[in-house]
């Protein structure tokens, strides 16, 4: 076969050395490039640690799609897959197919999203592609996959929903990880509701087995999703799940810790991301192990951020509850201590002006008013007296009544920031 002997270091290299492995696929795949040719041999398995075919070929497609980053380029790679992806070796099928297709779309959109092509030239390459489906699949997905990595959700949205080039894919379109785009422009747009982006989640999740690359999109949308109630719990119990079943997958345990910090649980957060961390070293991309280690520890300081604040903010809360707890005591001692002093002097005050009244008349020659004119006036005056004393304990009554929590009240106070006094711990991301 034409080209063979640029493949031969190939089959020579050492795969337990993941740094040279990388060296020579790539060299390999330069060699091709610059020869004009695409790689001559077949793919027959899905492990990107240790295939060096695999990995070759890998390295050769994001190069040209790097120098040419569009929908002709990516057809051009889904036809090499059609020719050369064989059934693997340990009898995975269809979803060894699927884990190479969908990795190498989703990923190759990621490193060229800075190039998304208009409607006009998708539909305009759609007319080239020809009728394969699986063709037009991938394209869709590398697409899609762009958008997905710009956040641009009413865009994807659209392109899933109704362009040429997704409807070309025929029933495949209707696979999981297409459903899960889907979810992903859902939860991001404001123009779309929970329950059906929730919905979509929940169908790609669940129908039948779910690839890695379809996982991954599942736990971005809800990671990158409008804020609504239960966000936290769903993408940290989703996060738990997948890195279970991928314990060495690094990006899902990223999302766990995320999920953690989002539901105030940062000592976990803080586990979830040491661990993280510690499986970076074993993937086998060394060209974005830095940038993908500065944004882990970016997280993890995050999440020490969160913690301390949540820290802070409880010792706040316990000042501010026992405060308030304080006031009470303090105003239900001065309400029994001060009621009984206003009632007896109020009391006092009346029976002194009653006695006054009564004797008044006597030592200023009162004896020449009459007895029931006399008697009228001590009446009235005693009435009046009455009438006050009563008006002073009603009042004094409602001035130290217990209010109990009412808004505005010292027992309804509430911490600097004005968050009421016994709600959970920050949410940070």
């Amino acid at each position: 076969m034409e080209g063979n002997g640029l493949i031969a270091p190939l089959s020579q290299v050492a795969t337990g050395d993941w740094r040279e492995l990388d060296r020579v696929c790539t060299d390999v795949a330069h060699l091709l490039l610059d020869a004009g040719k695409e790689p001559p041999f077949d793919v027959r398995s899905a492990d990107f640690a240790a295939d060096p075919y695999l990995l070759c070929a890998d390295r050769y497609w994001r190069v040209r799609l790097l120098r040419q980053p569009s929908v002709r380029t990516a057809a051009a790679c889904a036809a090499w897959l059609d020719r050369h992806l064989r059934e693997a070796e340990d009898g995975t099928g269809h979803a060894h197919r699927a884990q190479v297709e969908q990795s190498w779309a989703l990923g190759y959109a990621v490193i060229t999203r800075d190039s998304v092509e208009s409607a006009a030239e998708i539909a305009e390459a759609r007319l080239e592609l020809g009728g394969s489906a699986d063709v037009a699949s991938f394209a869709a997905l590398y697409h899609a996959g762009k958008l997905r990595a710009g956040l641009r959700f009413d865009d994807l949205h659209h392109f899933l929903e109704s362009s040429p080039l997704v409807l070309a894919a025929g029933p495949r379109r209707a696979e999981p990880v297409f459903t899960a785009l889907r979810a992903f422009a859902a939860f991001g747009s404001r123009s779309l509701t929970v329950e059906y982006a929730t919905d979509l989640l929940n169908h790609a999740w669940y129908s039948g087995p779910r690839s890695m690359p379809t996982t991954d999109v599942c736990l971005h949308a809800l990671a990158a999703a409008v804020p609504f109630d239960g966000q936290a719990e769903l993408l940290r119990d989703r996060a738990r799940e997948a890195a279970t079943q991928w314990p060495e997958n690094h990006l899902f345990v990223f999302r766990l810790a995320s999920g953690l910090s989002l539901c105030g649980e940062h000592d976990a957060a803080l586990e979830a991301m040491d661990l993280a961390l510690a499986l970076l070293p074993a993937q086998r991309e060394p060209r974005n192990l830095r940038e993908i280690h500065e944004q882990h520890l970016a997280k993890r300081e995050a999440i020490q951020e969160a913690r301390q604040l949540a820290k802070q903010r409880a010792g706040v809360e316990r000042q501010w509850i026992e405060r308030a707890r304080s006031y009470r005591r303090a105003r239900a001692r001065l309400r029994l201590a001060t009621t009984p002093l206003i009632c007896t002097a109020i009391v006092a005050a009346a029976a002194m002006a009653l006695i006054t009244h009564l004797l008044l008349p006597q030592a200023s020659g009162g004896d020449a008013l009459p007895v029931s004119e006399r008697m009228g006036l001590i009446l009235g005056q005693g009435a009046a007296l009455l009438g006050f004393s009563g008006a002073l304990l009603v009042g004094s009554w409602l001035l130290l009544r217990y209010r109990g929590r009412a808004p505005g009240s010292a027992d309804h106070a509430e911490p600097p920031d004005g968050r009421a006094l016994g709600s959970g711990p920050e949410q940070t991301a």
